[in-house]
């Protein structure tokens, strides 16, 4: 009767122990992280002496102001984006745009710009992102003055690392992302070997330091990794008049 008994309080015991490694459900909510909150960084401002250079003779120029002829949708077929005032213009409902060549390692200048008029707060305020391959996003994002999880705001991997310090300007004025990425490497049984790495300059101020990525950039749950090769540069549409301009990218 005492073996019985001992057995019984072994078995009760366990319960909670396996109840506690039982997942919990993922919601859009268990990967967001409001603390700590980046401080804020003044970005400098323009001047003559730093403004206006042209790509790098061994860059690909994937918009100069004048067409799409390098993007298409991600869904197939034409980009659908609007192109005004030598900028690329997200037209909301019409889907992303991706460049129809694919990349491994690289360098990249793309500039950016919110709306001017704020409309809606935290991740509803000139929402958009720069993926990677199209599967690691860099957020886009108005920042200046509006709240959010801190893994989601302007400059953060989203939902996996926030920036280092927050350098968004106001709405309405153009910001520059400067980017150093290297792909990941798997080896043959899709197994990663070697993860995503990134550095940002966020208007000139680094945000991003060799940071590893660990996985796609999904909205819900951990990240999630499947072996791939070279891929598009991809821009999102979260259904915000968000601009691009004077995107170039070096191979390297």
């Amino acid at each position: 009767m005492k073996n019985v008994f001992f057995s019984i309080l072994a078995l009760v015991a366990a319960f909670p122990a396996q109840a506690q490694l039982q997942p919990k459900k993922m919601t859009p909510e268990s990967s967001e992280v409001w603390s700590p909150e980046p401080r804020l960084v003044t970005p400098g401002a323009a001047s003559a002496a730093v403004s206006g250079f042209t790509p790098p003779s061994d860059a690909i120029v994937l918009f100069d102001g004048r067409n799409l002829d390098e993007w298409e949708s991600v869904q197939g077929g034409a980009a659908g984006w609007n192109v005004a005032d030598n900028a690329i213009i997200t037209a909301p409902g019409k889907g992303g745009i991706q460049t129809k060549r694919d990349f491994g390692d690289f360098q990249l200048h793309i500039e950016w710009r919110s709306p001017a008029e704020v409309k809606g707060n935290s991740q509803g305020r000139g929402n958009s992102g720069v993926f990677m391959q199209g599967l690691y996003e860099l957020q886009v994002l108005d920042s200046y003055n509006n709240r959010t999880y801190s893994n989601g705001q302007a400059g953060s991997i989203y939902k996996q690392t926030m920036p280092l310090v927050n350098a968004a300007k106001k709405p309405g004025e153009w910001q520059t992302y400067d980017v150093a990425y290297t792909a990941p490497r798997f080896n043959k049984d899709g197994m990663m070997l070697i993860p995503p790495y990134i550095t940002v300059f966020h208007n000139g101020v680094l945000i991003q330091n060799h940071t590893a990525i660990q996985g796609h950039t999904d909205y819900i749950g951990r990240p999630t990794v499947k072996p791939h090769g070279r891929g598009p540069l991809m821009l999102q549409d979260h259904g915000n008049t968000t601009g691009f301009r004077n995107v170039w990218i070096r191979e390297l």
